[in-house]
C-alpha cells in the first residue's frame, strides 16, 4: 500500500501469498512443567501463565517463590523436597489449585489464613507428610473438600478437634505421629484407608474419668450452651472473640448436647473399622484399635454411659 501510493508500479513486485499457518505450526500454551534440580529451576524467565501442573522438587526452595503464585490456572502444584519452611497465605488466591504436596520439607505450621482461603472450595488432595508439624488449626477442618490428607512423620501431638466436619474425606495418613488419642468428632468420618500405624496411644479407661464440671453451672456456660443447641446465630460483631473462640471449640455429649468448660472427659477404645474400611494396623501386634475422646455434660450422661458400660463389660 505503501509503495502504490509512492507511485510506484506494484504490477511487477512479486508479492508472497498468506497461507494461514497449520495447526501443528501453531505452539500450544504450556500446561505442565516438571523441574526436578536446582540447576534446571528458572531464575530470570517467567513461569508460562498457562502452567495448570507445576512441580519443583529437589531445587532447595527455602520459600514459596512469588512467581508461582501468579499462575492463577494451577491445579496441581508439587513442592515436595525442598527447604519451605513457611506457607505464605496468597497461596490461597490460587483458585484452581485442587492438589497440594509439601511432602519433605520444613514445614512447621499450616496456617489459618489458607484454611479461611477460596481453598475450602477446591483444594482435595494435601500432602504434609514429613514436616515439622505440631498441631493443625482448628480452622483447618473448613477445607471441607479434601478427600486426600497425609500427616505421616510429623511431630503431630493432635489432629484438628473438628475432624467431623472434613465430610468428603476418604484417605488420611497420620502414621509415626506423637498421638496419644484420637479427638470425640473422629467417629464422624466415613474412610476408604486410613493410617496411624506408630503413634503413642494411651491406653484407654473409662473408668477412670477426667472430671470438670462446675455444679451449679456458670451463667456463662449456659449461655454458651443455649448458643450452640438452639444453632443461635453469633460472631465478632455481637460477642467478643474469644468467646466466638470457645464456641467453635464446643464438644458435644453423647446424648447430642454441648458443653464449653464445664465437662466429664473419658478416653474410650475404637475399633477403627467403624470408620474407615481399609485399616493399616497401629502397631506391630497387629492391632487395629485406638482411644478416642468422649465428652459428657452432666453427672446423668455419665452415670448413663457408665451403666451401660459395666453391663456390656460385666
Amino acid at each position: 500500500v505503501r509503495l502504490a501510493h509512492q507511485g510506484t508500479d506494484i504490477g511487477a513486485l512479486p508479492l508472497s501469498a498468506l497461507v494461514p499457518a497449520k495447526t501443528s505450526e501453531v505452539e500450544k500454551p504450556k500446561t505442565k512443567m516438571i523441574i526436578t534440580s536446582r540447576r534446571d529451576y528458572p531464575l530470570t524467565k517467567s513461569f508460562p501463565y498457562s502452567l495448570e501442573h507445576l512441580q519443583a522438587s529437589y531445587c532447595k526452595l527455602a520459600r514459596i517463590d512469588t512467581r508461582v503464585l501468579c499462575l492463577k490456572k494451577l491445579r496441581k502444584l508439587d513442592l515436595s523436597h525442598n527447604h519451605i519452611k513457611q506457607l505464605p497465605a496468597t497461596i490461597g488466591d490460587l483458585i484452581c489449585l485442587q492438589e497440594l504436596n509439601l511432602h519433605n520439607n520444613h514445614l512447621e505450621s499450616f496456617s489459618v489464613a489458607l484454611c479461611n482461603s477460596t481453598l475450602q472450595k477446591s483444594l482435595q488432595f494435601l500432602d504434609l507428610s514429613q514436616n515439622k508439624i505440631k498441631a493443625l488449626p482448628i480452622q483447618f477442618c473448613q477445607l471441607r473438600e479434601l478427600v486426600n490428607l497425609k500427616l505421616d512423620d510429623n511431630e503431630l501431638i493432635r489432629l484438628p478437634f473438628k475432624m467431623g466436619q472434613l465430610g468428603h474425606l476418604r484417605f488420611l495418613s497420620a502414621a509415626r505421629n506423637k498421638l496419644p488419642f484420637l479427638p470425640s468428632d473422629f467417629r464422624k468420618l466415613s474412610l476408604e484407608n486410613l493410617d496411624l500405624f506408630g503413634n503413642p496411644f494411651e491406653p484407654s479407661n473409662p473408668l477412670v474419668p477426667s472430671i470438670q464440671l462446675k455444679i451449679p453451672l456458670t451463667l456463662l456456660e449456659c449461655a454458651a450452651r443455649a448458643t450452640v443447641n438452639y444453632r443461635i446465630p453469633y460472631g465478632c460483631h455481637l460477642l467478643p472473640s474469644h468467646l466466638c473462640e470457645d464456641l467453635q471449640v464446643a464438644k458435644t455429649c453423647q446424648c447430642g448436647s454441648a458443653c464449653l468448660s464445664s465437662f466429664i472427659q473419658i478416653t474410650m477404645t475404637m475399633n477403627l473399622h467403624h470408620v474407615a474400611h481399609t485399616v493399616v494396623l497401629v502397631d506391630n501386634m497387629g492391632g487395629t484399635e485406638a482411644p478416642i475422646i468422649c465428652y459428657f455434660c452432666s453427672l446423668d450422661c455419665y452415670s448413663q454411659f457408665l451403666d451401660r458400660y459395666l453391663q456390656s463389660n460385666g
